[in-house]
């Protein structure tokens, strides 16, 4: 008997490792549904879907086809953005979660009050129970009404991913008539200096290499820039002594084409092209997460994404601590680069056996903020009929993944284990 305790505990903690590494594809969730065909298109041209995917308990906030093209014909696309990232709850709400809110009415935080673009409440979105079993939505912002409601459930994952539609979108005050400038009106390196990063600005005037960003930026540009200490740092070539190609190139490597926001950086499998990259595999990025931080491998260092500079389609701007060095220019030579040259040859290092190397497991995604305590407005009922969830599912459905790889690995291990406590029983 204690050997099949054993065994059964054993496989629930297998069965909960499942679950836990097991994802969400919004992406493919939404392509069943051509109501909103829409709303999922301009998920991917933002890539809020990439947010979307990186984050473990998330609702979304949908509108059919019709809604959706109403909000998004009179504005750019980085004011769209904007508006749907009001619709992303970062909490997990199915139908009858919205008939049973504590008191009648909650304040939900949403992928807009990440940005850093929403002062104060404007972030939050206000859930409230209605009487007659309608359900309310509207933008936190004091004054603001409820001028969306729950229509039905679309697909629930619980309590991973819930999708529910609704019939107007929720706006937020300001959010549609906030300054768009497009890519060419805005100053890259004034906003470069003001983040940090002098230096780095700097060296892309002299260099010309600004205008080849500027150009880049219309159609989507992607800038890492090293703050001013990284140049201090240790290592460091000194790039009075490279030819102005090379520092072309290494300027040119910290930049991609195209628009790539951090949640895309976060979901990002395969080596990222720069704009120094003359070929397949030549000057290439790589990105690696762990929870809510991204690093970027060049194959000579690497370096971590600090700090958001701009977020706004079609231009990323990022800060980074290290300067990123190309393979091809310091990694192959059998010369050490310029600037690095040591006094004398070192000598060799003896061989040791290697030490048993650590493994660990992937870090857990962030858990997502709690909302802010509210008060219930008047008239929102305690209590109110419960709705039927329309669509639930609990099994793997469309875009929901698994990891095979790890759930192999804790198979083995637990099926290892299993058999070695039924033999010593």
């Amino acid at each position: 008997m204690a050997s099949l305790s054993r065994a059964l505990f054993l496989l629930s903690l297998l069965a909960l490792t499942a679950t836990i590494s097991s994802a969400h594809n919004i992406t493919e969730i939404l392509s069943a549904f051509p109501d909103y065909s829409q709303y999922n298109s301009f998920l991917t041209q933002t890539r809020l879907a990439d947010e979307i995917n990186t984050r473990q308990t998330i609702t979304i906030l949908v509108l059919n086809n019709a809604a959706i093209s109403a909000l998004a014909a009179k504005h750019p696309l980085s004011v769209v953005k904007n508006a749907l990232s009001l619709h992303v709850l970062l909490d997990y709400y199915d139908p009858t979660k919205l008939h049973q809110i504590s008191k009648g009415s909650t304040l939900s935080t949403t992928l807009y009050q990440t940005t850093g673009n929403a002062p104060g409440n404007l972030g939050f979105v206000n859930i409230t129970d209605l009487q007659g079993g309608k359900v309310g939505f509207g933008s936190a912002a004091p004054g603001s009404k409820l001028d969306s409601s729950y229509t039905k459930s679309v697909k629930q994952i619980p309590y991973n991913i819930s999708i529910l539609e609704i019939n107007a979108p929720i706006i937020a005050p300001g959010i549609l008539t906030a300054p768009a400038p497009s890519a060419s009106d805005v100053n890259i390196t004034a906003l470069l200096e003001k983040a940090g990063a002098k230096t780095f600005a700097s060296l892309i005037i002299s260099s010309g290499v600004i205008k080849t960003y500027q150009s880049a930026a219309e159609k989507g540009l992607t800038i890492f820039a090293p703050n001013d200490e990284a140049f201090k740092a240790k290592g460091v070539p000194d790039l009075s002594k490279l030819t102005n190609a090379e520092v072309v190139s290494i300027l040119q490597f910290h930049a991609v084409a195209g628009y790539t926001p951090i949640g895309t950086l976060k979901t990002s499998k395969s080596p990222i092209s720069t704009l120094a990259t003359n070929g397949a595999g030549k000057f290439d990025l790589t990105t690696t997460t762990a929870g809510d931080q991204v690093t970027l491998h060049t194959g000579v260092d690497s370096s971590r994404v600090a700090d958001t500079v701009l977020d706004a389609t079609p231009l990323a701007i990022f800060t980074i601590d290290n300067v990123l060095l190309p393979l091809e220019l310091f990694g192959k030579s059998p010369s050490p680069a310029p600037g690095l040259v040591p006094s004398a040859a070192p000598s060799p290092a003896p061989v040791l056996a290697p030490s048993p190397a650590s493994v660990e497991g992937p870090s857990p995604l962030t858990a997502s903020p709690p909302a802010p305590p509210s008060e219930t407005p008047e008239g929102a009922p305690s209590e109110a009929p419960s709705a039927e969830s329309e669509n639930s599912t609990s099994g793997n459905g469309a875009g929901h993944v698994a990891s095979p790889a790890l759930l192999m690995t804790v198979l083995v291990t637990v099926c290892a284990t299993v058999i070695s406590s039924v033999v010593l029983s």
